[in-house]
């Protein structure tokens, strides 16, 4: 147990140092980056909800879930959890002009569940909150003195959690996630004019953190003895997180790189050292319906007032931000859980859709996403772990006032892994 354990944290703290540059979106480079799904594959591939929970796997989203995990009965035998995720994402950029197609893979998360006893489990683990990656130019004027502006940005937040689920009271659940959010954005607008040797660069960097909580809510009644209503209700409180900013400001001639007049920014003086970074509170509601280890199928509004994000250090002009909301459905089904015959009966097949309203109002058009999500379910050995094989395709953003449209195709590979890591001994 206590190999185990500390295994888990080195794999977590080594995770935690690896440079987040999973963005090739054009639209990272506004808030902070473009957002990460913080889901395990099984909710990935069933449109994102997260109210469904069951014993064997880690529901990123709903803390309340972590007090379903392990055996029910059985005060002797626990359960401990680990999971980790992959996805390579293929995206293609269109513009009203031109195209382009480019890839990137990442890890999407790596957790541990605990199960302390029945109705009461712990979790921690570390999951990219967002990424920034983009590299892109506008032209200004005629050909032959046109003003060039290239801009690029790297980086992105990380969030570091622990979380508590406990059932006090027959099918019902709280669970709450304290989340540790960390993390370095980097940008770069460099200015020059046709002809010109000499142009101008603005480097940007905040390092960013903070804490911020999740609280769930989770009701799951029996309809009969094989049927559950799964209603939840989820609250991400407001984050205020602080930025700790430098600013670099200078020329160059021929090349960024050749360096001729840098100098760094007071930003002291300006009251820009040190800003806040406000991520407003998002509420979710969560409704589903099936039978046990069968089948499921459920739908999850979510909604945020994002009018109330601000980040001081690094306003862009050409956005503005609404209300963005989410409805996601999704469900499962597995033919034969226990199938001795076939394996293919054993296997659980997922899918779901989700429409999604980000909020980002970008040259007067609103930047919707919409994806589609199915997948496999692989049991491994006794059917308490499993390989989890996903596919999501998509299109967000729009051709219209010189913006980008972005079809993206991507591919989740997820490993859940479940052990016994306590039995209490009997002497006869």
């Amino acid at each position: 147990m206590i190999r185990k354990i500390g295994f888990a944290i080195i794999c977590l703290f080594t995770t935690g140092m690896y440079a987040q540059d999973g963005s090739v979106s054009p639209y990272s480079y506004f808030g902070l980056g473009e957002l990460r799904s913080g889901a395990t594959v099984e909710n990935q591939m069933m449109g994102g909800i997260g109210m469904y929970a069951d014993s064997i796997h880690v529901n990123l989203r709903n803390p309340a879930a972590y007090s379903k995990l392990g055996v029910r009965g059985r005060d002797d035998f626990g359960i401990t959890t680990y999971t980790a995720g992959l996805s390579y994402k293929q995206t293609s950029l269109k513009s009203y002009t031109e195209s382009q197609s480019t890839a990137v893979t990442n890890l999407d998360y790596l957790s541990v569940g605990l199960t302390i006893k029945e109705g009461f489990g712990v979790g921690f683990g570390i999951i990219p909150y967002s990424s920034v990656g983009y590299n892109f130019e506008s032209l200004i004027g005629t050909e032959g003195s046109q003003e060039i502006n290239q801009y690029s940005g790297e980086g992105g937040v990380n969030k570091a959690y622990v979380s508590v689920g406990y059932e006090f009271a027959k099918n019902l659940s709280l669970g709450v996630t304290l989340n540790y959010n960390f993390g370095r954005i980097e940008t770069l607008k460099v200015q020059s004019t046709e002809g010109v040797l000499l142009g101008s660069k603005d480097e940007r960097v905040s390092r960013i953190n903070g804490v911020d909580l999740n609280y769930a809510l989770s009701y799951t009644p029996a309809i009969d003895e094989t049927h559950t209503l799964h209603t939840s209700l989820r609250i991400n409180t407001q984050a205020n997180l602080t930025a700790r900013n430098t600013q670099r400001i200078g020329s160059f001639i021929g090349s960024p790189a050749q360096e001729r007049f840098v100098n760094e920014v007071d930003l002291y003086s300006q009251g820009l050292k040190d800003t806040g970074v406000t991520i407003p509170t998002t509420t979710t509601l969560g409704v589903g319906y099936g039978k046990d280890m069968k089948w499921f199928l459920g739908v999850e509004y979510s909604f945020q007032k994002l009018t109330d994000f601000s980040n001081e250090f690094l306003e862009i002009d050409n956005i503005e931000y609404k209300d963005a909301s989410t409805l996601a459905l999704g469900g499962f089904y597995t033919p034969e859980r226990n199938s001795f015959g076939s394996y293919f009966k054993r296997v659980t097949y997922r899918a779901g859709l989700r429409l999604e309203k980000t909020g980002m109002y970008v040259n007067e058009k609103d930047i919707n996403n919409f994806g589609i999500t199915f997948g496999l379910g692989l049991p491994l050995g006794n059917n308490l772990s499993n390989l989890n094989l996903g596919f999501e395709y998509g299109k967000r953003g729009t051709t219209a006032a010189d913006l980008i449209e972005e079809s993206y195709f991507k591919v989740n590979l997820g490993l859940s892994l479940n052990d016994q890591w306590f039995k209490k001994r009997k002497i006869n």
